[in-house]
């Protein structure tokens, strides 16, 4: 029987038949090494897939592919073997990964221009943020970028399943805002704000001319729960029920849904205070005090120490810090 061979294991097979990665390969020549090939391996070793890491350097399957048999050929390893779980790496590919992103990372911010002028500057930056950032930071963020630099554009995405530091290691995003990571020496995480919680309410409910919330008022109304990780509001249940009291959460939604549900209703949802006054300001909302203390979200500013002194990458962090204040 003849197995059918896959698209990323092709030029495997033309490379071992041309005495490929199967053969003793040569020194590499520097002089003649295209630098393209380097970020092959740092694309398949992020993206475990020769087709997505191709789309993610804009080049198209057999491109890829056409690239990734030249490096084993050069390197004389496979390099990347298809398995179910994806391109899984050779040894030799686990050995090479770090320094080859390491590599790219210092070429990519040696040739940044050193000069920085937000004005005329129509640069893009990617940031990922967590679920608080997005709604806590980023308008105002926005808005700060819009009026020091017209021509500069944010790409904001939600961190989800991706690994912060594989990212930001590997040039994908500038800059994360999330809780604190450990990021060892090669990467920078500086605490830039916290905050607390408060409940919110429509402007037109009995509770919201009332001076204080007590325990009672807040259990009996029906509660939305906002369905992500951080923003975890397990502390009510807890305060209520010391004072034998309990609430019912009514529904569990995604925050963009919450003000939708909330106005015009008799529902309650605790937040984060600075997510909770932004609404306030363009939606028929009200903020109202808990009656017992909570806790507090930490939210911290990562990046790459190896865009310490980088203009651009200075002037975007002042601008998450100057978008917290007030």
């Amino acid at each position: 029987m003849t197995m059918q061979q896959s698209p990323d294991d092709a030029p495997a097979a033309e490379a071992s038949a041309r005495g490929g990665p199967a053969a003793d390969a040569a020194p590499v020549n520097l002089g003649t090494l295209d630098l393209n090939l380097l970020k092959i391996i740092d694309a398949i070793m992020q993206e475990r897939s020769l087709t997505r890491a191709g789309q993610r350097l804009g080049l198209s399957q057999p491109a890829a592919s056409h690239a990734l048999a030249r490096l084993r050929c050069m390197i004389g390893d496979e390099l990347f073997v298809r398995t179910p779980e994806g391109m899984k790496p050779t040894p030799r590919a686990q050995q090479m990964a770090q320094p080859i992103r390491e590599a790219l990372h210092v070429l990519r911010t040696t040739l940044e221009p050193e000069q920085f002028v937000p004005a005329s500057s129509t640069r893009s930056f990617k940031i990922l943020v967590n679920n608080y950032a997005a709604r806590a930071v980023v308008p105002g963020l926005s808005r700060v970028v819009a009026e020091a630099a017209p021509g500069v554009s944010l790409d904001v995405r939600a961190i989800g399943s991706w690994n912060v530091l594989d990212q930001l290691d590997s040039g994908a995003a500038d800059l994360a805002l999330t809780k604190l990571v450990d990021g060892g020496g090669r990467f920078k995480c500086v605490r830039v704000a916290d905050d607390d919680y408060v409940a919110v309410l429509d402007r037109n409910h009995p509770l919201a001319d009332v001076a204080a919330l007590t325990a009672e008022s807040l259990a009996a109304v029906p509660h939305i729960a906002i369905g992500y990780n951080d923003d975890d509001t397990g502390f009510v249940d807890d305060a209520l029920g010391e004072l034998g009291l309990a609430r019912r959460v009514a529904i569990r939604v995604p925050f963009l849904t919450v003000v939708l549900i909330l106005v015009g209703a008799n529902r309650l949802a605790v937040m984060p205070r600075r997510a909770a006054y932004g609404l306030t300001l363009v939606c028929p909302l009200v903020m109202k005090e808990l009656p017992f203390p909570s806790p507090r979200t930490e939210l911290s500013m990562i990046w790459h120490r190896g865009l310490d002194k980088e203009p651009a990458q200075q002037w975007l962090r002042s601008k998450v810090r100057a978008s917290l204040q007030g």
